[in-house]
């Protein structure tokens, strides 16, 4: 597969995950549709979404659900695409949003792999390659980028990095979708800054593609380390998605999060 290649697949993929067609992303004006999850949509995207705004770098395409449809067709047409994921543009519309009962919910920055470029960089240390069998004693805080417990079926591939034996580092994919498995990337912190982590994200990339996969990679922009590795290991930047959820749902993983901090930190010890 070439770049060309790997961006299609993505670009029909997201069309699965929204409802509309994969041409909507190369037209040069912003399009909506009505929300809707294909059969084959990522395993990730669950029910309610109120809106899913996405850009591979041409317009946004908006899925939107019919509660919210009107302030998000207003709100594209407000600015240059790009700007629409930009404070202090969305606070235009999250302040709107939260009026009928939803919120922004989550941003981030999707990568695909340049072919030409993903790295078969060396590492000082041994490198295995992982199967799913492998996992089940690894499910641990240490490894939660590389591995997801709430959905082990889909943890298929790994690469590990082991120092006479112990697992220092530690590179899995999911199988979000049929055609694209989902990288993440966990190191020790005493092993890096040694380039652990593009070693082993070069790795897995490359053994996705010879599975027939396309690898991707997903980080928060303002996770620096991760868009280091990314682009370190040969990904670059692809697509980025903004998706907002009714209230009571983005309220209750904020709950969530602050009970486990709680526990992490305050729980008295033995």
């Amino acid at each position: 597969m070439n770049y060309q290649e790997i961006l299609r697949i993505a670009m029909e993929q997201s069309a699965e995950d929204m409802g509309c067609r994969a041409g909507d992303f190369l037209r040069s004006e912003n399009a909506a549709v009505r929300l809707r999850l294909g059969k084959n949509a990522r395993k990730y995207y669950k029910e309610p979404i109120s809106c899913n705004l996405i850009s591979y770098g041409n317009n946004i395409v908006a899925a939107v659900s019919e509660e919210v449809s009107d302030l998000v067709l207003e709100y594209i047409s407000r600015y240059e695409f790009y700007h629409c994921f930009e404070t202090p543009n969305m606070h235009w519309l999250n302040e709107r949003l939260i009026k009928r009962g939803h919120k922004i919910c989550f941003m981030a920055e999707y990568y695909l792999p340049d072919v030409n470029r993903i790295t078969n960089s060396a590492c000082a240390y041994e490198m295995r390659i992982l199967e799913q069998k492998n996992f089940e004693e690894l499910y641990l805080p240490e490894w939660s980028n590389a591995l997801c417990e709430d959905r082990k079926h889909l943890d298929v591939l790994g690469i590990g990095a082991y120092d006479n034996g112990k697992l220092v580092g530690l590179a899995g994919c999911s199988a979000d979708c049929e055609r694209m498995w989902q990288i993440g990337v966990d190191v020790l912190p005493d092993y890096r800054q040694q380039g652990i982590a593009s070693a082993l994200t070069g790795r897995l990339a490359r053994e996705i593609m010879a599975r027939g996969k396309v690898p991707f990679y997903c980080s928060a922009w303002s996770n620096i380390r991760s868009v280091r590795n990314a682009i370190r290991s040969g990904f670059v930047p692809a697509w980025v998605e903004m998706t907002a959820k009714p209230i009571e749902v983005v309220d209750d993983m904020n709950k969530r999060d602050r009970e486990e901090f709680s526990v992490e930190c305050f729980c008295p010890t033995d």
